[in-house]
């Protein structure tokens, strides 16, 4: 089985979705997002496959989410990917992709559902 894990090591909860992953008997393909971020094209395709709308991915701690004034709902989806790709930062993480879906992982055990039983 094909697990990615879109992944910031510096935070907690990516680092625990992680081990979670791991001890179920799989070592997932690491994409650290702030190094290698997701095309536009990617990024789109994520959301959807998560049925979130893009305002429910974007991070505000410790991003440029308050500076940008991206509450205010004068931006368009297609403007808040914009930002994303701008600012990779706004991404939330983890997200981790499997055959069995797509899922921003907050709470850390909302992978387990990912995930088939162990390997």
């Amino acid at each position: 089985m094909t697990i990615t894990i879109y992944h910031n090591p510096a935070c907690g909860t990516s680092r625990t979705v992680l081990e979670l992953i791991r001890d179920v008997g799989h070592e997932p393909f690491i994409i650290e997002y702030l190094k290698a971020p997701p095309s536009r094209t990617e990024l789109a395709s994520l959301i959807a496959c998560m049925k979130l709308p893009v305002r429910e991915l974007m991070r505000r701690k410790g991003t440029p989410y308050e500076e940008l004034d991206l509450d205010n709902k004068k931006w368009s989806d297609n403007q808040l990917l914009d930002h994303i790709i701008a600012h990779p930062i706004l991404m939330n993480r983890p997200i981790v992709v499997t055959p069995l879906g797509a899922m921003l992982c907050r709470p850390p055990e909302k992978v387990l559902t990912l995930l088939p039983k162990a390997a």
